[in-house]
């Protein structure tokens, strides 16, 4: 009996730390949920711009053409938002701001001034303030425009597109002045595709800049008059007058050297902030939104949120500056969008307003436009706030205490150095990549920030921080994102970490095994048809990879145990693979490639798991490759998909094999 009680009274003591530890670990929608404003069902509103009014009303323009006011977007009192068009027939316009009391746009051809003269709710008076030059390229984008303190407007011209980015029409590619009269003053040049742009808490402008030619991977910059940003393309106007640049196309190397070493060499060749590595942040940076809510928004007060719209997701990003000079580290912060993420605004209730579009520029959110809210539900969640440059590492602050053990431990962090080539080639591949070791490591007395000494610390370079060790001192939970890309343009001066409370570390910590048994690898990644198939294969299937990031085969069937050849094909303008893995296990997967990090590209995005059955390789724009494989002998459903960041919810099928 006593030996039956002590049992009993145990099962009741362990039963809440069972509880606990089956506690899931918590997600960003934990602590920002994504709510939807619904939309009527003949209303397009594809957002090109929108802006805040003084009422609390959010003002939207459409690629389409439209200006739509919306009421109501809280959707108190149960009752849906109201709709109210201003003004159409615009050209497609791509930037919107409300001041006294009317609208500035901008169109493909002009800034247009909109007025409501009678107040009737609709636009009667469409005034022409300033009119650019146009060639009928596509890609001639036109945005903004942002007003400064002053009251001059500033706008952005994209690049047109000839297979490659071209200045056709006079300022393509620059940052300009507008005065109230229409007075036109360059200031900035070397853009290629200037989506967005902003200032800061502080004043200073930042652009937005996605990969392409001379841009090995999205990033923002700051921008000041006389700053060239490298695409070289714009500089055949720097001789105009006004212009505040002395370069021709001719002085920009084309050979691949890094950004920051050609930029010792050109003084005016401004390199960016901070960089977003390609596929890992977002592969098109789009909206820049400072943090001026006051803690309304959690804790990131100042810092900046930046959009992707092709992976339709939000950005966190902190900055400092070092000598003069902006740079800081970019982190995850929300995903989920139902679209591509173009331009964000601040509620009056401190809510984010995200509007979208994904029409011709593709999106991971499976809906061609849509405007939604993001709001925080007061809950901190435990991240890395800052990471600081000091001069012999990082310093790292978190939101939360984190655990003294954990966090003072060498082998919780791991930290790679690497950069892009400068070229006029569009994108780049990760190159100069080396580790830089954790040699130190010293926490905080309140438990809110690390110093971490590091080897290898390279000027210049990006910085991927990886602190997957720590956890948090109250709840033992991890790191909501534990991973964030510092882009070092200055080693700052001043002391080194000193010994209190530091450890050395002993011996490298196994990160994961990845994909080293060249037996394994050839079995599941053939590319050669096998010796021993004589006859050739059972079954040739051929893939496409198709536009909006599809598949254009999404199921086939094959024999248990017969001989395969898959061809894929890529016709897009994107990058794909083609992964057949295990049933059940198609998330996972696709979970796991997500997190491969700076590994990713040079691992083809194919994770080192079991369930991953057979890969291509990651294949090119236009390019091909054929893999080779017995079909298992177990009948099934064995899905197929791309993993590619951002691919997997659109680029899915399924290989049903048979008896």
């Amino acid at each position: 009996m006593t030996v039956t009680i002590i049992f009993f009274l145990l099962l009741l003591f362990m039963q809440p730390m069972v509880s606990a530890a089956q506690q899931a670990i918590p997600s960003e929608s934990d602590y920002y949920e994504i709510v939807d404003i619904p939309i009527p069902d003949d209303i397009v509103l594809e957002v090109g711009g929108m802006d805040l009014m003084p009422n609390g009303n959010i003002a939207v323009c459409t690629r389409r053409g439209e200006v739509w006011i919306i009421e109501n977007t809280e959707q108190l009192g149960s009752q849906p938002p109201r709709y109210k068009l201003f003004a159409e027939g615009l050209h497609e316009p791509l930037g919107l701001t409300y001041r006294d009391e009317a609208f500035y746009v901008t169109q493909r051809t002009e800034i247009t001034r909109l007025a409501d003269t009678d107040e009737d709710g609709r636009a009667d008076q469409y005034e022409t303030v300033f009119i650019r030059p146009v060639s009928g390229n596509y890609h001639e984008y036109f945005y903004g425009p942002l007003f400064t303190p002053e009251g001059d407007m500033l706008v952005t011209v994209n690049l047109a597109w000839i297979g490659h980015g071209a200045s056709l029409s006079k300022w393509d590619g620059w940052l300009l002045k507008i005065s109230p009269d229409g007075a036109v003053e360059p200031l900035v040049s070397g853009l290629r595709s200037p989506a967005a742009f902003a200032f800061n808490t502080a004043g200073d402008l930042f652009y937005a800049e996605n990969q392409g030619g001379w841009v090995g991977s999205g990033n923002i910059t700051h921008l000041e008059k006389g700053d060239f940003a490298g695409n070289p393309e714009s500089l055949r106007w720097a001789d105009l007058p006004g212009s505040p640049i002395s370069l021709t196309p001719e002085d920009i190397p084309d050979s691949g050297t890094p950004l920051h070493e050609v930029a010792r060499k050109i003084p005016q060749l401004k390199g960016p902030s901070v960089w977003f590595p390609h596929g890992i942040m977002g592969i098109s940076t789009s909206g820049i939104l400072p943090d001026t809510t006051g803690g309304g928004f959690g804790p990131f007060e100042g810092q900046l949120f930046v959009g992707d719209q092709g992976q339709s997701k939000v950005m966190r990003v902190y900055q400092e500056k070092v000598e003069g000079m902006y740079q800081g580290v970019v982190f995850p912060f929300r995903e989920g969008f139902e679209s591509g993420v173009f331009r964000m605004n601040w509620g009056q209730d401190h809510t984010m307003f995200v509007g979208m579009t994904s029409r011709g520029w593709r999106s991971t959110g499976e809906e061609l436009f849509g405007l939604q809210r993001l709001v925080w539900n007061g809950e901190i969640p435990f991240e890395i706030k800052e990471i600081h440059a000091r001069t012999d590492g990082f310093e790292l602050v978190f939101t939360r205490p984190v655990d003294r053990a954990s966090a003072s431990d060498p082998s919780s962090y791991s930290i790679t150095g690497f950069t892009y080539h400068y070229h006029s080639t569009y994108g780049s591949d990760i190159i100069n990549r080396e580790e830089a070791p954790v040699s130190r490591v010293k926490v905080a007395e309140d438990g809110r920030s690390v110093r971490l000494k590091v080897d290898n610390y390279r000027e210049g370079y990006i910085h991927e921080i990886k602190a997957e060790g720590v956890i948090q001192q109250e709840t033992g939970y991890p790191l909501l994102h534990p991973v964030g890309y510092y882009t070092l343009n200055r080693i700052p001066g001043g002391q080194p970490i000193v010994r209190d409370e530091e450890r050395k570390i002993s011996a490298p910590v196994d990160k994961g095994k990845a994909i080293e048994d060249g037996k394994d690898e050839m079995m599941r990644h053939q590319t050669t048809r096998p010796g021993d198939w004589e006859g050739g294969p059972d079954q040739v299937i051929t893939i496409n990879a198709a536009e909006a990031m599809t598949f254009d085969k999404t199921n086939f069937k094959v024999k248990a145990g017969s001989r395969i050849q898959l061809t894929f094909n890529n016709p897009t303008d994107l990058l794909h693979n083609l992964l057949i893995v295990a049933s059940g296990s198609l998330p996972k997967v696709a979970e796991e490639a997500r997190n491969m990090g700076i590994d990713g590209p040079e691992k083809n995005y194919v994770p080192d798991m079991e369930e991953v059955l057979f890969f291509t390789s990651l294949v090119g724009v236009g390019e091909s490759e054929s893999i080779y494989f017995t079909a298992p002998e177990t009948a099934g459903d064995y899905p197929y998909v791309c993993t590619f960041p951002g691919h997997w919810k659109t680029m899915q099928g399924v290989m049903t094999v048979i008896e």
